[in-house]
Parts: structure tokens; sequence; C-alpha cells
């Protein structure tokens, strides 16, 4: 069985082809992804595609994740990839869905009513389910979701302090994303270490070109996670405030005249690295510039990137009562030394001390362990892998 993965990011789309055997994966038949997709910065859009052990780039505009799945389609047909199920991953499923589906007619009129939910995110993987619906009509499909990890949230940290009845009216709690990239690599981060996964505290840092986010994970299960009803809050993102004074939108409403529709772009599409900065929503170009000429607002944006996840390091350790364990993981957590170094500067007091030489030589394709020797806290990069996740969700879905 031939299942095609997409895995729908906020600035990129990765795929990946898993050849199943039996009931395990045998091998990746092609695999790729396409970065950059929709951003302004000072570096083009580009698609990788890794086939036979040979890599193909191809750098040209990719406007959104529509035209990039087309791109992805056109070259399996043009390869000839054989193809038996497609599983597509979801940001925001809300109430009606915490587990994995088959894509049906009616799952589908549900998914679009999630769409508001994740405005950045839903609907470029709503963009992605069409293109396959059109391309692969007798396929199966499925979808899942990012909030399911997070379903074992305590009471007290998925609720907001409002009146429970209007809380449960218009379903405003918690509900938490990345739930698949964590899953991976607090599983693999046990196996690393070659400890029981249940007997660790640990503490992950999803940074993405797009979106970023931490979760504090004890005994294998999340307690706690820095984004909330919508993929908006917690860390400051490429595009996204994180954090904000709910005042503010309040402010800018009653007082300015702004609609909803204005502060959702405004909030979303238009704030973190790029509305601090001025020029890039993308950390990697912020220091490539700071390392030509020092410019006020991108250090600005590098310094408020790296403080607001500390100050959620800081936190989640009290929360977790110690930590055993902190992973960086995704493009920037894996690729960025410079953020690792700035994250983990001063914080001895917790146990965290990085090895500067093995943290800037860390391989970006494999775990690395990046804490100096007898540290109170073991430090990983390593890079996720959501799709086998969805993967083994889709064979278990299919076969079940």
């Amino acid at each position: 069985m031939n299942i095609l993965v997409f895995n729908c990011g906020s600035s990129s789309l990765n795929y990946k082809v898993f050849r199943f055997e039996n009931t395990e994966v045998s091998s990746i038949a092609i695999s790729g992804k396409a970065h950059r997709v929709g951003v302004k910065g000072t570096e083009p859009s580009f698609i990788e595609h890794h086939l036979n052990g040979q890599i193909e780039k191809q750098t040209r505009p990719i406007a959104n994740h529509s035209e990039a799945a087309k791109l992805v389609i056109r070259y399996l047909q043009d390869h000839q990839i054989d193809l038996d199920a497609i599983g597509h991953r979801f940001v925001h499923g809300g109430v009606d869905f915490q587990e994995s589906v088959p894509l049906s007619k009616d799952t589908y009129i549900k998914l679009k009513s999630c769409l508001p939910l994740a405005p950045i995110h839903n609907p470029n993987s709503m963009s992605v389910i069409d293109e396959c619906l059109s391309a692969f009509q007798s396929l199966p499909q499925y979808v899942t979701f990012d909030t399911a990890f997070h379903a074992s949230l305590p009471e007290w940290a998925y609720q907001y302090a409002l009146p429970e009845e209007f809380a449960k009216n218009y379903n405003l709690r918690k509900f938490g994303f990345h739930g698949l990239s964590y899953q991976y690599v607090t599983q693999e981060a046990a196996r690393f270490l070659e400890k029981p996964l249940k007997s660790l505290k640990m503490i992950a840092c999803h940074l993405g070109t797009g979106g970023s986010s931490i979760a504090a994970i004890k005994d294998g299960k999340s307690i706690d996670t820095s984004m909330g009803f919508s993929p908006l809050a917690g860390l400051i993102m490429s595009t996204r405030t994180g954090d904000l004074d709910p005042m503010i939108p309040l402010h800018l409403i009653s007082e300015h005249g702004f609609t909803s529709e204005e502060l959702t772009t405004l909030f979303n599409k238009k704030s973190g690295l790029l509305g601090i900065s001025g020029f890039s929503s993308d950390i990697r170009d912020i220091l490539q510039q700071l390392e030509k000429t020092e410019i006020p607002r991108a250090r600005l944006a590098f310094q408020m990137y790296t403080y607001r996840i500390k100050q959620y390091i800081g936190a989640y350790s009290a929360v977790l009562g110690g930590l055993d364990v902190l992973i960086f993981t995704d493009d920037i957590g894996v690729q960025s030394w410079q953020v690792r170094e700035e994250v983990c500067r001063e914080m001895d007091f917790l146990g965290i001390s990085l090895d500067s030489e093995t943290n800037r030589r860390a391989n970006i394709a494999k775990i690395s362990q990046i804490n100096v020797a007898n540290a109170g806290v073991q430090v990983l990069s390593m890079p996720t892998n959501e799709e086998l996740i969805i993967g083994l969700e889709g064979f278990s879905l299919l076969n079940s």
C-alpha cells in the first residue's frame, strides 16, 4: 500500500509517499517540500523533490498552497508514482474532530465549518484537499488533526477564566496544536536517551518557519501548551502576534473603527517577525541581515522572538516541577543554532547548559544532543516527522 501524505504548514507544504508492507513502513517512495509558500522575504520560493537518491530543486514563485499541491501532484503523475490513499493534516478540528477520520461528504462539510478556527492553516489545508479531490477522484482520503495529542490537558490548563456556561456554549477553550510533531519527537527522544517515556518531564519547542509553539509533556502526555483556542496565541511567529493583551483588539474596534476581519488579517498575517522587522517573516532572513549590518528593528525582532521562548520554558519548568529534556524541533528549531544559543543563554539555574561547538555543528537531519556533559537537562536538536505519524494513522484507519 502506498499512502501519499500532505503536511500543510502556514508557509510550507511537505509531502511523502510511504510504502507499507504488512503493518510497517518499508520505505519512502518519494518526498519533498515547498518552501516559502506565499512568503514575502529576501529569498525566493522553491520546491524540492527527493526521488531515487536524487534531489531536484525548482525555484519559482509559489503564491499559495493550492499552487504548491498542483506542483506536487503533477510531479507524482509525471513520474508515475502509484497511490492507494491520501492523508491530510488539518490543524484545528474544534469540538467536532477528536481523532482521524475518513474524508466523506459529511466530513467535508464539517471541515469547512472549521476554517475560521485557524485562519492561516485550515484554509490552506482545505485548498490542498480540494486539489486532491479533483485530481484523484477514486482514491480514499482521510484527515488527521493536530489537536488530538492535547486531549490530555487538565481542566485547569485548558479552561479560560470565563463564565462556565458561556465558555461551553461557544466552545471557548484551549485546544493546542502541533500535536503530531509532539507525538513524534517525544517518542523519539525517549528512544534516543534510552529512557521510558512515562518517566520523563519534557519541554518541546516546535519552531517553524510559519507557526511555532511549546508544549509541557509529562509521562508522555501534554499537560500544557502555548497555543490556545486558535494557533494565534503563545510565541511570536512569522506573521502572528502570539500572546496579546485582549484589550488591544477591543480598543481598536471601539475607538478606531477597525473591523474583526481587518484585525484577523493584522494579527495573523501582518504581525510577528514581519511586523517587527519590517522586511521579512523568516527569522533566517533576519539573522542573515544582522550578519551584514546591524539594523535595530531586525535586532529587536530576534530579541523578542527568543525572549518569548525563554519565558515559556521557565513557566513550563515550574508547571512540570522540574525538567529532564528540552527539545528543539521543526525547521527553525534544528537549523538555527543562534536561536538555540540565545534561548538557552543564562539558563544554567534550570540545569540547561549548551555546548557551544556541539550546538553549532548539530546535524539538521538527525537527533543531536547539544548540552554540556553532566548537565541536569538533556538538550536535543531533532527533526520532526509529522508525515510518518499521519501515514501510520491512515494505515490504521484504512485497515480497521
